[in-house]
């Protein structure tokens, strides 16, 4: 219990890669990516974890402790007035409604699709797949520089807490572990598995967001958009409940393309002609 308890307290820093750690050991030795785990995918995977989780870390500590008391220094700790559980609803609604937004607008706008189409593009669900993003897709995340402008304006401490929640949920949910199976399997816990469900991101949801297609009735990849908060799929009319998994992952037309291409389009264009990222 004090190592898990120590997780938790420090998930904004060691806590959450030691969650994808421990995840991970569990779908290697489960056997969850079977043969799909090529080399090619395996370095994309560890390249965008590594630039995100560390390599990406200098720009944010640069845009909040050099940037905005440059820009906006008379608005330091201006909200810290907002008591605690009001903090945690506007970085939460702040945030995730933001994310939201910005993923649905990367399904719509071909040539920004192909940005985030390295998230979709891997032929499996791990957790990995959490951070597996191109770099500039990663760069412009909007909802990063909203939470630490609304922390420099007051809401650090439910910030650190919102940002912990929304990790353990984000990545739990593109698990190949099936953690919500229980609760539909088991009729007595159907009334929490339908508030569960329709609140943040289970794997069955977010499964069907990574589905190649939707003619199995189960795939919804034009849908189910919300990270942390399911709710929003709910409330814009872009959720599709099923409580079942897919049985495709990936985009129809992918190519493995080189990892070095997927991380970094535009930087790098495909040698496949084929593809949607070459010249």
């Amino acid at each position: 219990m004090g190592i898990i308890k120590s997780i938790f307290e420090n998930l904004n820093t060691w806590g959450l890669p030691a969650i994808f750690l421990i995840v991970g050991i569990f779908e290697f030795a489960l056997g969850l990516y079977k043969n799909k785990w090529t080399t090619n995918e395996k370095i994309l995977d560890i390249v965008c974890y590594v630039g995100s989780k560390i390599l990406f870390k200098p720009i944010l500590a640069y845009f909040s402790l050099k940037l905005l008391p440059w820009a906006i220094p008379q608005f330091k700790d201006v909200f810290a007035w907002v008591p605690f559980w009001w903090g945690l609803l506007i970085i939460a609604v702040g945030d995730d409604l933001t994310q939201y937004w910005y993923h649905r607008l990367h399904h719509t706008v071909p040539w920004l699709w192909k940005f985030h189409r390295t998230h979709h593009s891997a032929p499996y669900m791990g957790m990995a797949m959490a951070s597996r993003q191109n770099f500039l897709y990663t760069f412009m995340f909007p909802q990063i520089y909203v939470t630490i402008t609304l922390s420099f304006l007051g809401l650090g401490v439910p910030a650190l807490i919102v940002t912990g929640i929304k990790g353990i949920i984000t990545t739990l949910a593109h698990s190949s572990i099936k953690w919500d199976k229980p609760l539909y399997e088991n009729k007595w816990l159907h009334p929490l598995a339908w508030i569960v469900e329709r609140t943040i991101s289970t794997p069955a949801t977010h499964h069907a967001h990574h589905a190649t297609h939707e003619r199995d009735g189960i795939g919804n990849p034009y849908g189910n958009f919300g990270n942390m908060l399911f709710l929003w799929d709910v409330i814009f009319g872009t959720a599709k409940i099923t409580r079942q998994y897919p049985e495709q992952y990936g985009v129809e037309d992918y190519h493995e393309e080189e990892w070095y291409v997927q991380a970094l389009y535009p930087i790098f264009k495909s040698k496949k002609k084929e593809s949607e990222l070459a010249e």
